[in-house]
């Protein structure tokens, strides 16, 4: 049972826009182009799909300790120069936000941040409409609450109802707004998703809180692409776009080690080449383990049977661990190939060559399966001085690791 309003006592501006809904033929209907506002970090900006856009609301959700204030903090330092920003402290105080912006040192027209310390999103309501900034920030939409729900906050109505009205004043008063969203142990956003309907582009903030590396990515967006994704690196002042990842993931790799083999993933428009790690151990257990890191688990458990039954290895009783190095996570079929051989390497204790890229999907039939944007991967792995081997190197696994590992 959730609590819901079903209508606004003495609310004068919700009932305003109700009843000037109106219905239009789509031939009168004019579209113009939005224009969009920087804003000043480079990776942020290509995620939201060239900048902010008037009285766009988006939400940007992540684990706890991820980064997501310090971004949207530095956010409002490097547009203070441009607009006023009003910067909703629901969970700190003002101090506390004072100090991240001391601690990210960066030039900042400190008079134009406002910090407004409240919880009751009918007072946020009234603030927005008398100051008009150019820009706000919620931190966070699970603290907001409104007096005419009786839920505490963070209950699935109250975050709701907060919700929109927050995207309502937005949209009526064209100021572009910024909602951060907890996630739960689940790890899906919480509020059971209701927010990501609400709101016009949601990013997913992902990372090891014990990596350096963090990457953006745009779930839903409404004003541009979905397949874009920002990385940034945390460093002791605050969050720095990276503009060449690969360098990056690539930077520790020690060469001429047996389970080591590089892929190039697509994240999203973006090709990156990534170093897939493996190891194999006779086990001590009457099941072995399977241990993936940064890729999926039953994805990781199928290529095994298949190197089984299609490639020969007797991997019965073998302890296989595999990981993507840096602490990103991978979701592309394209590393399939690289994973195979990955462990193929570790299992005959036989190293691939060093300048080698594998990139392929691999089907339960045992063969090497071509990948969308192979022309991009290719061009960036040449870029950084590797060879690709894909489908077209070897139409099976078991060929690709007679080829590449075995010599033959």
């Amino acid at each position: 049972m959730v609590e819901t309003v079903s209508e606004a006592q003495g609310s004068g501006d919700k009932s305003r826009v109700r009843s000037s809904v109106q219905m239009f033929k789509l031939s009168d209907v004019m579209v113009e182009e939005k224009k969009r506002m920087s804003t000043g970090e480079g990776e942020l900006d290509n995620v939201l799909g060239g900048g902010v856009v008037t009285g766009m609301v988006v939400l940007v959700a992540g684990e706890p300790g991820i980064g997501k204030s310090t971004l949207l903090t530095q956010t409002a330092m490097m547009l203070s120069g441009a607009v006023k920003v009003l910067y909703v402290c629901g969970e700190e105080s003002s101090q506390q936000v004072a100090l991240r912006v001391r601690r990210l040192a960066r030039q900042v027209k400190k008079e134009k941040i406002l910090l407004f310390e409240a919880t009751d999103v009918d007072e946020v309501v009234k603030k927005v409409e008398e100051e008009k900034p150019g820009l706000v920030i919620i931190d966070s939409i699970q603290t907001m609450t409104t007096e005419e729900l009786t839920g505490g906050a963070g209950a699935v109505g109250q975050v709701r109802e907060c919700a929109v009205r927050l995207t309502e004043v937005a949209k009526r008063t064209g100021i572009p707004m910024f909602l951060v969203g907890h996630v739960t142990k689940e790890g899906a956003i919480a509020g059971p998703r209701v927010l990501e309907h609400i709101v016009d582009t949601v990013l997913w903030f992902e990372g090891e809180r014990s990596q350096s590396l963090r990457v953006l990515r745009a779930v839903k967006n409404r004003f541009g692409p979905t397949d874009e994704v920002g990385v940034f690196e945390m460093s002791e002042g605050g969050l720095v776009g990276v503009s060449d990842p690969s360098k990056l993931l690539l930077s520790e790799r020690i060469e001429g080690v047996p389970g080591s083999v590089v892929s190039v993933v697509l994240e999203g428009k973006r090709p990156i080449l990534a170093e897939i790690q493996a190891l194999t151990s006779q086990s001590q257990l009457a099941i072995p383990r399977r241990v993936a890191t940064g890729v999926d688990s039953a994805r990781m458990q199928m290529l095994v049977a298949v190197l089984m039954r299609r490639a020969g290895l007797r991997l019965e009783g073998v302890d296989i661990f595999v990981n993507v190095t840096g602490g990103i996570k991978l979701a592309d079929r394209g590393i399939d190939l690289a994973i195979c051989l990955a462990i193929a390497s570790a299992f005959l204790d036989k190293s691939l060559s060093a300048d080698i890229a594998a990139v392929g999907e691999v089907g339960l039939m045992g063969e090497v399966r071509k990948v969308t944007g192979l022309d991009r991967r290719v061009k960036e792995a040449k870029k950084l001085g590797y060879k690709v081997a894909s489908a077209e190197s070897g139409r099976s696994v078991a060929a690709a690791i007679k080829k590449l590992l075995k010599g033959e």
